[in-house]
This record gives C-alpha cells, sequence and structure tokens, in this order.
C-alpha cells in the first residue's frame, strides 16, 4: 500500500489511459481493498483519470466519499442496488459519470433501462472479487448485445470489460464490441514490464476492432 502513488505514476507512464480501482467491502464480494483515503492519497501522483470499480453494497453511502476522493467516474453493480436508476442518478448528482456494470449472470437486459443515465457499461469477464481468474469466452456474447443496444440507443457510451484480459483474450472482447480494457496481471506479468505489456494490449485490440 505504501507504494502505490509511485504505481499509478509508473501506470502512466507506460502509456495507460486510466486507473480503475476495485473497491471491495468483503460482502458484495469476498475480498476487501481500498477506502476513498487511499485512492485520496494516489491522486497527486498522476494526472490520469480515476474511475471506481464500487464492488460494494452500500454505493450510495460512499459514493460522494469516493468523488471527493478524486474519482471522476463510478462504476456500480446492477445487482448491489435495490433501485439501480436512483443510485445512478445520485452518482451524476455529485458531478462524476457513471457506469454500471454485471456480473457474468447478469442478463444484458439488466442495464437497458439506465443508459440515459451512464457513460460506460462494464462487462464482468470473471466473476468480481479476486484478480487472476480465468476469462469466460462466454461473455461475449453478451459483450455484442449491449454493444448492439448502445448503438440503437444513439448514445456515445463505452463498453468496458474486465477480468483475465491479456494478449490471448483481448481481441476477443475487442471484436465482441468491447473498446475499454481492465488489466491487471497482464500488465504486471509481463516479462519485459508495463510499457511493453500496454503496447501489446493495446496494439492487439486495435487490430481486432479494425479487424
Amino acid at each position: 500500500m505504501a507504494r502505490l502513488g509511485d504505481e499509478v505514476a509508473a501506470l502512466e507512464a507506460a502509456g495507460c489511459d486510466r486507473i480503475q480501482w476495485d473497491i471491495m467491502d468483503g460482502q458484495f464480494v469476498p475480498n476487501l481493498t481500498f477506502g476513498p483515503d487511499v485512492v485520496r492519497a494516489a491522486r497527486t501522483h498522476t494526472t490520469l483519470p480515476f474511475e471506481a470499480h464500487l464492488m460494494i453494497l452500500t454505493p450510495d453511502v460512499l459514493a460522494e466519499d469516493f468523488v471527493s476522493a478524486g474519482c471522476e467516474r463510478l462504476i456500480v453493480h446492477a445487482e448491489s442496488v435495490v433501485h439501480l436508476h436512483r443510485t445512478l442518478g445520485h452518482v451524476r448528482s455529485l458531478g462524476a459519470t457513471a457506469g454500471v456494470a454485471l456480473s457474468p449472470a447478469t442478463p444484458a437486459v439488466a442495464c437497458g433501462d439506465v443508459l440515459d443515465l451512464v457513460d460506460l457499461v462494464l462487462v464482468m469477464t470473471v466473476n468480481p472479487g479476486f484478480g487472476g481468474q480465468e476469462y469466460l469466452v462466454s461473455m461475449e456474447d453478451k459483450i455484442a448485445r449491449i454493444r448492439a443496444m448502445v448503438e440503437a440507443s444513439g448514445r456515445a457510451i463505452e463498453i468496458e470489460v474486465d477480468g483475465g484480459i491479456s494478449a490471448e483474450t483481448i481481441g476477443g472482447a475487442a471484436r465482441a464490441g468491447a473498446n475499454v480494457f481492465v488489466a491487471g496481471t497482464a500488465l504486471y506479468r509481463h516479462p519485459e514490464g508495463l510499457s511493453a505489456a500496454v503496447s501489446e494490449l493495446r496494439g492487439k485490440a486495435e487490430a481486432a476492432s479494425a479487424g
């Protein structure tokens, strides 16, 4: 934890476009990670945008704290709240942009009636809670369905994927319609370092999208 400031600076230098913070509460998912104070401490170490992936049961309670800590976007899981529309509206009222995340078992239609409130849909390509899991190829059909929904809406909404993204899997996600890719293990375990990992992933995603 004491090195997080150095790490976000290194990710910026390596060519990353944004930093996503995995916020886990030990309830919605088994793991426990960061609070807003940790995010705030890292904010001055990079100019990259911050987004918080809120894998928590109380996003309404903590939303203001994460926005004040420096997160420009908050991503809320559709499964974590009773009134998703209200929660996304609350995020927007705080001056942040809102995203909605769908776990693997959650159907694409779960985000269909809130597309007017979000600028990003996150399709989880693993079950949330732990890094280093195997990419679920079966989620590519869901990505494609959400891409069709977004295009039909006429809105400028990004489709993000998170979980098992690597040089081997990023192409399939991109061809299905994703245009934002969250990577962790693929960056930090690349034998040539962060910059080489970012370049390789970006190149493979761009090639797949162009093809």
